[in-house]
């Protein structure tokens, strides 16, 4: 049987395959696989433990251009993709409707990431599919997308934290946040994971011009929540033994705070540009002395846990998301300052980078692997299969 035979419009509405397997159509993400970022990433290690645990996981993919919807598979995920013509979050709205008219063909249970869409999910609910979000972070407080940008998702997150049967918050803090939106019983904390990276080719990191335990990293998009001034700051202040590459595309030219951060850089200080090649970020984590992580907004942040799976040393901006995550064994800074004087002690101490590093990994074991996390939705997920929604959980009475 074909895969569009498979996934294609059925007016019986099925829930499951014929030999009874649960079935999940996991929306709200670009794709698999995973090449653009942290929801992607998710829906595809979710949905490979889904489908090893023996579910039919089928995943709603954007592509660019238009025409029909088409139907294929990736390692046994079957993909939905559909065309999309409209750029950046126009384009992205479209889709998620899209999506969504697609996915209300079937009575199907959809995992859903992300609440750009609120509204939309609203006809979901009004034809009784069970829908489990996860709700990302406060997304509608960052104050980089505007104030229009921000009221459409605020009202968007109303909207996702009453029509979701549950809601997914990916960090204690966002979880606290949303028992303001939605009842207690209806909010579970499930982290965002990483997989542990034991072992890494050096041959990527030496061609990159950097030698392997010589360097720190700093892997982010280039704004100012990400505190990345104050961290090239802190290691420019005086001449070290050491590189700090930065990834993501900076452009001085145009950008005011990315010609700020260029212009405090010291000659030490490594712009390789955005580089999403796994075969190359990988072994750059893995061989990298240190992680600096500046994010002071959002909750379990991915970089953050891919850098303790990787066994980095971490410094990290000192606020609730980033201690949660990266434990009491890492340093954390507040200042420009406190940048500096933190590097001076741990650079300087092979014994604390050392201490530092298997804390990483105690920290990365104790509940934030891909296995562990993926067991953790699967086990949520199946209470809303359709055959198992009650009344009392999907609050319709």
């Amino acid at each position: 049987m074909s895969a569009r035979a498979r996934i294609g419009v059925d007016t019986d509405r099925p829930t499951h395959q014929a030999d009874g397997r649960p079935v999940v159509r996991i929306l709200g993400t670009h794709g698999v696989p995973a090449n653009y970022g942290g929801f992607e990433t998710a829906a595809e290690k979710v949905g490979l433990h889904l489908l090893e645990a023996g579910w039919r996981v089928i995943v709603y993919c954007q592509v660019a251009g238009s025409g029909e919807i088409t139907y294929d598979e990736w390692r046994g995920l079957e993909r939905v993709n559909v065309p999309v013509n409209l750029p950046g979050w126009r384009g992205t709205s479209l889709f998620d409707l899209k999506c969504i008219m697609h996915s209300s063909q079937f009575a199907d249970l959809c995992l859903v990431f992300g609440y750009n869409t609120g509204i939309f999910n609203t006809w979901q609910r009004f034809k009784r599919i069970p829908m489990v979000i996860n709700m990302d972070g406060i997304e509608w407080s960052r104050a980089r997308w505007g104030f229009f940008r921000q009221m459409i998702l605020y009202i968007n997150e109303r909207f996702s934290a009453a029509v979701g049967n549950h809601l997914i918050a990916d960090h204690p803090e966002i979880e606290k946040y949303l028992w303001s939106r939605a009842p207690k019983r209806k909010v579970t904390m499930i982290a965002y994971g990483a997989d542990e990276v034991l072992e890494a080719d050096e041959a990527p990191v030496r061609a990159l011009g950097l030698e392997p335990g010589r360097y720190l990293t700093l892997i982010c998009r280039p704004i100012p929540e990400n505190s990345i001034l104050e961290l090239v700051q802190g290691f420019s202040s005086r001449p070290r033994d050491f590189k700090l590459v930065l990834l993501g595309k900076y452009d001085p030219a145009t950008d005011d705070y990315h010609r700020q951060v260029v212009e405090a850089a010291s000659d030490d200080v490594v712009f390789l540009g955005a580089i999403f090649d796994p075969e190359v970020v990988q072994p750059l984590r893995f061989h990298s002395a240190m992680y600096l992580h500046g994010h002071t907004v959002g909750g379990t942040n991915p970089s953050l846990v891919e850098a303790l799976g990787a066994g980095n040393p971490v410094l990290a901006h000192d606020n609730m998301y980033n201690r949660w995550t990266a434990g009491t064994g890492q340093a954390y800074f507040t200042t420009a300052a406190d940048v500096a004087s933190a590097l001076d002690a741990i650079l300087g101490s092979p014994e604390r980078l050392a201490k530092m590093s298997a804390d990483a990994r105690k920290r990365y074991h104790a509940g934030l692997s891909w296995q562990q996390i993926g067991e953790q939705y699967r086990l949520l997920l199946d209470r809303y299969l359709p055959a198992k929604v009650t009344k009392t959980e999907t609050g319709r009475h």
